[in-house]
């Protein structure tokens, strides 16, 4: 996948995203990089378009998001939901998870993560 042109400061807060994770993150990241997952390459808080997402596989087009509670009020889904469609309509299935799901069964996570990918014909949001 060629490189996108992204602006300098959205790059720069890319860059500031990957020094300060969540626990769930660095938890799902330790399990997602140098290829760990089923030789799946991810990269993490990548650019695609004018959104930075968390973990991206540009190879199989799967972005996975992880939500803390805040994603739960209504004005957040709602943000979510515009993001998803804005994503998925430029190719990228997207999944998402609660940061507790991580947490709590992150073998799970990596599972349906690994279905996902090497069935790219599926689109949907997890």
């Amino acid at each position: 996948m060629p490189h996108q042109d992204v602006p300098p400061h959205q790059r720069g807060f890319a860059k500031t995203m990957r020094k300060v994770m969540t626990q769930p993150e660095a938890k799902l990241w330790n399990a997602l990089r140098a290829h760990r997952l089923m030789g799946l390459s991810f990269r993490r808080q990548m650019p695609v378009g004018q959104y930075i997402v968390d973990f991206a596989c540009p190879l199989h087009h799967v972005i996975v998001e992880l939500d803390g509670t805040q994603h739960a009020d209504k004005h957040n889904m709602r943000r979510d939901s515009v993001r998803t469609d804005y994503l998925q309509s430029r190719g990228w299935i997207v999944l998402r998870f609660w940061n507790d799901d991580v947490v709590r069964d992150i073998e799970g996570v990596c599972q349906h993560i690994v279905r996902v990918a090497l069935n790219g014909s599926e689109r949907h949001e997890s």
